[in-house]
């Protein structure tokens, strides 16, 4: 692939190829092992890019080859009451497998980061899964580390509780 022929947009959830492509994408990360192996449902196949596009603190990019979709993230504007200032959890990371390691991630990351500083974020926050060396790896090369404030406390742990 021709590093050339990636490019990065933000997207526009009014638009049917890029709400195609976000869908799309996120299927493929929800079925990929690290993604928890099970297709997205019905419910958020429906009604997913509806529910972004209704949330001003949510947005999300794209990575095109030519015009197939191969990357993406989705971003969620949360608020550091520390710093007293927005920050932004990078929430969903997805290359498909057919362009992973071609630096991809790295340029939606750029893009990403650019929105944030332009929304005044103090901070990107991240999960990974432990088993996930790779990404692991990749965030950590792009500046990422755990987080924590006194060491003797450690650093946190994501942790969930499921409503329903």
């Amino acid at each position: 692939m021709a590093p050339s022929s990636i490019h990065i947009v933000r997207v526009r959830y009014d638009d049917p190829a890029h709400a195609a492509a976000l869908v799309g994408l996120l299927d493929a990360y929800a079925r990929d092992p690290a993604g928890g192996g099970e297709p997205l449902g019905d419910f958020a196949r429906a009604n997913l890019v509806d529910e972004l596009a209704a949330r001003s603190f949510i947005f999300s990019v794209l990575a095109f080859d030519g015009n197939s979709p191969v990357g993406l993230v989705n971003a969620i504007e949360g608020f550091s009451t520390f710093a007293c200032r927005p920050l932004v959890n990078v929430h969903d990371v997805i290359v498909l497998p057919s362009h992973r390691g071609c630096g991809i991630a790295a340029q939606l990351f750029a893009e990403t980061e650019a929105i944030a500083r332009q929304r005044g974020a103090c901070k990107l926050t991240l999960e990974v899964l432990s088993g996930n060396r790779a990404a692991r790896g990749l965030y950590e090369k792009l500046g990422f580390d755990d987080y924590r404030l006194d060491p003797a406390m450690g650093h946190a742990q994501f942790m969930q509780k499921w409503l329903d």
